[in-house]
């Protein structure tokens, strides 16, 4: 999953908003740093979002 699909999966979130909580220290780690950009795991990314997602709407106002 690439940082434009977890954009989406977020909500549609702005890139700045998606890069601050990718490089949050409790996000997991992308899988590879390739040319056009970073990619993750897909369920770690969605077991993430099911634990953070209530935490990150409250940040957001």
């Amino acid at each position: 999953m690439g940082a434009h699909e977890i954009r989406i999966r977020l909500g549609g979130v702005s890139r700045q908003r998606a890069y601050q909580i990718t490089s949050r220290a409790d996000f997991p780690k992308p899988l590879a740093d390739l040319a056009q950009g970073k990619v993750w795991a897909a369920d770690d990314v969605e077991a993430w979002m099911k634990v953070h997602r209530r935490d990150l709407d409250d940040s957001e106002d």
